[in-house]
């Protein structure tokens, strides 16, 4: 009977892939409630328990793709691929009221550019200190902290080493997590209640996976203001971070 249903389940991977997700989904919701009273997301438990189940998968396999070299958990990949999380990304601003997008005008877009800049020099900044001096790693580095998205995209560019990715990786999932415990705290203090400072939120901190996790805690309502000029944020993040960041930085390096 176990062979069966492991042989049904490696042959329906991503089938099996929906229900660890699920799983995980479920408990890292539940512990947020009960262990942590919702003080911390269950949005970043789930991300520290795929980190956590990655690596394992990683040394039990000595492979470079975590729970993905596993066959049963193959399905895993393409849940986790591009494509679904474009499309996550995309979905929200579905939930977007036209109108309340429109008072928030070029303070938005302002936001975006303070946001990407403020984020990249804080990050490379970081990294400087702890003794990376060429152009290629400050800028894949910096962009790790623009989100976890734009560092890979532009090291992968760059020709930056798989040492330097995963620290930008490191840094974007730092920010994440700190976003989405921070906001519901913070929140009262900034004004952060209606969809115009939703917008500008979003545009200034920039990481989707913080900012919906963030703003769920705070308001659920907000939620699709804050994460459609959060994706906006990572896209020019991938879009200036191999070009004009790279260029600043070889000029000061």
């Amino acid at each position: 009977m176990l062979e069966s249903l492991t042989k049904v389940l490696n042959g329906y991977g991503m089938i099996t892939g929906f229900a660890v997700i699920g799983a995980t989904m479920w408990f890292s919701y539940w512990a947020s409630a009960k262990l942590t009273r919702g003080r911390l997301h269950g949005s970043a438990i789930a991300i520290l328990i795929g980190l956590a189940l990655s690596y394992f998968g990683g040394v039990w396999t000595g492979g470079q793709k975590g729970l993905v070299d596993i066959p049963l958990l193959s399905g895993i990949g393409i849940l986790g691929g591009a494509m679904l999380r474009d499309f996550a990304i995309i979905a929200t601003a579905f939930g977007v009221n036209a109108d309340e997008l429109k008072r928030a005008g070029m303070s938005g877009v302002i936001a975006l550019f303070v946001g990407v800049f403020a984020s990249f020099f804080a990050g490379a900044s970081v990294a400087y200190a702890f003794g990376y001096t060429d152009p290629v790693s400050l800028t894949t580095i910096g962009t790790g902290a623009v989100t976890y998205i734009v560092g890979p995209v532009t090291g992968a560019a760059l020709g930056a080493s798989s040492e330097v990715i995963a620290l930008s990786i490191a840094a974007g999932l730092i920010k994440a997590i700190l976003v989405m415990v921070a906001t519901p705290f913070f929140a009262p203090m900034i004004g952060l209640n209606n969809p115009r400072s939703a917008v500008i939120f979003g545009g200034l901190i920039g990481t989707s996976s913080g900012v919906a996790g963030g703003l769920a805690a705070t308001d659920p309502k907000l939620v699709p203001y804050g994460c459609l000029t959060a994706a906006f944020y990572t896209a020019l993040g991938c879009l200036l971070g191999p070009s004009l960041l790279y260029f600043m930085m070889r000029a000061i390096a």
